[in-house]
């Protein structure tokens, strides 16, 4: 079964491209950087874990909470599924394709069969419209190929993958409600609301004071490293180029702020425009300096970025600080 005429949406990053995708089926075509500023996310968090081989920094929310922002928002109803089963979990999905639902799922892409770097990731979404008996057809991102196929068996294991940010076997839909959206105050209430939460982090390596933190935790990390090149020429990979849109998600958040100021006619949010399109510069100047720490373990490049971590928490507290009463 494969929904006939299935329109993909073409984006860079997975969750807004897969949600996206289901969006659009449901006749809603927004921009990639309006789902996501009105999914609330933006964020920041340095996480390291033993398990782990290297630290990770993000730039954006919670894997699941961005769609979650994102429905309430535009008050459309989310449909969340999730069980152990694997067979269970096909059913989830097929129940819902057979009815020409398209379905989101959430994966590890290291089982993904047209991924040419393969590897763990299981914070991974995609969006299927159909099935055979041999391939799923999902809607990955453009740079991973949009339009794409896996083996059902690579499906299943994708889905049932553990590990770090890993969910048993989740999928979703999204539907209509009857109570349409109002998008001015659908941007209203995400943007507040993303500043807030941004602006009152529950520890300190998360937001602003991540990013303070992230300044000082890089030299130790440089500094412990059993691998520098693979950590930090990673890292840097990651931040620009692994579905964030460049500039650790500050690209997309930029561009939904010029969108937003533009709809609405709003001076404070023009100006935080302003602010993050220093800032998305900033953090890209930040990856370039990880990625030549790694090829060339030179600690004098992670004191520059240090630096730049350091002057970049301070731009984004003032930035979110313009948002967080409009």
């Amino acid at each position: 079964m494969i929904i006939d005429n299935f329109d993909p949406f073409v984006g860079q990053h997975c969750e807004t491209t897969a949600t996206g995708s289901l969006l659009k089926n449901l006749g809603i075509g927004l921009s990639e950087p309006m789902l996501f500023g009105i999914g609330e996310g933006l964020g920041f968090i340095f996480w390291n874990m033993k398990i782990m081989n290297f630290p990770f920094i993000g730039g954006r929310i919670k894997p699941d909470v961005l769609t979650q922002n994102i429905t309430r928002n535009l008050n459309l109803q989310l449909e969340e599924e999730e069980t152990s089963s694997v067979k269970k979990a096909w059913q989830n999905v097929v129940s819902n394709i057979d009815k020409e639902i398209p379905v989101g799922l959430k994966l590890d892409c290291y089982h993904l069969e047209y991924f040419a770097n393969r590897t763990h990731f299981a914070g991974h979404y995609v969006a299927m419209y159909g099935y055979d008996n041999q391939y799923a057809y999902l809607i990955d991102t453009q740079q991973q190929g949009g339009k794409v196929k896996t083996s059902l068996k690579s499906l299943e294991l994708a889905r049932n993958e553990k590990g770090p940010m890993s969910s048993k076997n989740r999928s979703y839909t999204i539907q209509r409600t009857k109570k349409d959206y109002e998008l001015m105050n659908a941007i209203r209430t995400a943007v507040e609301n993303n500043a807030n939460d941004y602006l009152n982090p529950p520890i300190r390596n998360i937001g602003y004071k991540g990013i303070l933190e992230t300044s000082v935790k890089i030299k130790k990390w440089f500094e412990d490293s059993r691998d520098v090149t693979r950590d930090f020429k990673t890292t840097a990979m990651l931040m620009e180029k692994a579905g964030t849109g460049g500039a650790l998600f500050r690209n997309l958040y930029r561009d939904f702020l010029k969108e937003s100021a533009d709809l609405l006619e709003s001076d404070q949010i023009r100006e935080a425009f302003l602010e993050f399109s220093k800032i998305a510069g900033l953090w890209t100047e930040v990856a370039s300096l990880l990625d030549k720490a790694g090829g060339s373990s030179k600690v004098g490049y992670i004191n520059q970025a240090s630096d730049i971590l350091v002057d970049l928490s301070v731009k984004e507290k003032r930035a979110m600080e313009l948002l967080g009463n409009l």
